[in-house]
């Protein structure tokens, strides 16, 4: 692998795919299977760098496409890199803006060489290339870095998918001529569509580049959810088997734990921050809306068996208190629960595959 990254296998479930890992980095280690939380703009929404790792978060996400715009990577550099700048000294995965491109749909155009767009900022016209891509994330200085793809809509056809994915593949050759650092690992994506075949035959071409680590895109922009469960189960056991696989987009118990069962290693989501800031709170898979009139006299946690600092020290009247007055502390605490919850979770899943007890113990999500 580039320097300084390695991943080991440590175990496996006997009925699934499911597995253990460790995924070193320069930054340190991941421990899979891992939810990391989204710090979009080098900061996960409300909580300070110390809060975060307080949650158990060991590797977080940001994107490139929104650093880029703001503050600008020559300014992240200045400060030393995207680790110093946002104060975070754990692992960092930088997006490499392909998402939010498409979903810039009206305001885009695509073509061989890269994609061109207005900024929703300024209505500055950018272009983004495969080779630009690449440069910023350089610049950022994230340890993991993603290929520059295009993410085909769920309604495009065959022919419109095939051309996507294939060209695909064409940016990341032109990606891994333009990555310079050895302290970088760049990770290429799979794409497809909701098109088997297609995802397929882009496992066989991206295997040719022996990448450090690979990753399943396109499957949350739209699809339902039996079809990206076919997706991921039929794609994922043919990736490699000694490289860490990483599911973009997904973290709900349900989307975690089947992803997982198909051998995915690492995911990232939005939602714990984005139901914080509506004041739900996430409990055991389910979603309680903290506005709701029933929890106004309730001085019991959140959850009691939630380790985190707002469940050791608050009560679901007070969050509801909070929520209903619109305070600040209230996203601050709700998000502080709700990424410890989905990595408290994702570690039991790891534990309960290392004692090969996967399948019985999480058998109401695997239904």
């Amino acid at each position: 692998m580039t320097a300084n990254f390695s991943f080991q296998r440590l175990a496996k479930c006997s009925q699934t795919h499911a597995r253990v890992g460790i995924f070193s980095t320069p930054h340190g280690v991941v421990e899979t299977p891992r939810f990391m939380p989204v710090g979009t703009l080098a900061s996960v929404k409300t909580l300070t760098p110390s809060q975060l790792k307080d949650t158990g978060a060991q590797m977080i996400l940001s994107n490139t496409y929104h650093l880029h715009l703001q503050p600008g990577e020559d300014i992240v550099a200045g400060s030393g890199g995207l680790h110093k700048f946002m104060g975070w000294d754990g692992p960092i995965l930088t997006d490499s803006g392909g998402f939010q491109v498409f979903s810039l749909s009206k305001m885009r155009k695509v073509t061989e060489e890269g994609v061109t767009f207005r900024s929703p900022h300024d209505g500055k016209i950018i272009e983004l290339t495969p080779e630009r891509s690449i440069e910023i994330q350089n610049i950022l200085g994230a340890d993991v870095i993603m290929a520059f793809d295009e993410c085909p809509s769920h309604i495009s056809t065959y022919e419109e998918v095939e051309a996507a994915t294939a060209r695909t593949y064409r940016w990341l050759e032109r990606c891994i001529l333009s990555h310079k650092r050895l302290d970088q690992a760049l990770f290429g994506i799979v794409q497809g569509g909701m098109y088997l075949d297609l995802r397929s035959q882009a496992v066989v071409d991206l295997e040719k580049f022996d990448l450090p680590g690979y990753a399943i895109g396109g499957v949350s922009v739209g699809e339902e959810p039996d079809m990206i469960r076919k997706i991921v189960q039929d794609t994922a056991p043919l990736l490699p088997v000694n490289k860490p696989r990483y599911l973009m987009g997904v973290g709900t118990y349900k989307e975690m734990i089947m992803a997982i069962a198909s051998g995915m290693d690492i995911f990232d989501c939005v939602i714990p921050t984005r139901w914080a800031r509506h004041g739900t709170a996430m409990v055991k898979g389910e979603r309680w809306n903290l506005k709701n009139a029933q929890f106004r006299r309730d001085f019991s946690p959140i959850d009691a068996d939630c380790p985190c600092y707002t469940c050791q020290n608050f009560t679901r009247a007070y969050l509801s208190h909070l929520v209903r007055s619109q305070e600040i502390l209230a996203y601050t605490l709700l998000s502080i629960h709700n990424i410890t919850e989905l990595i408290q979770f994702t570690q039991k899943v790891r534990n309960a595959i290392l004692n090969d007890h996967f399948t019985k113990q999480f058998a109401q999500w695997l239904n």
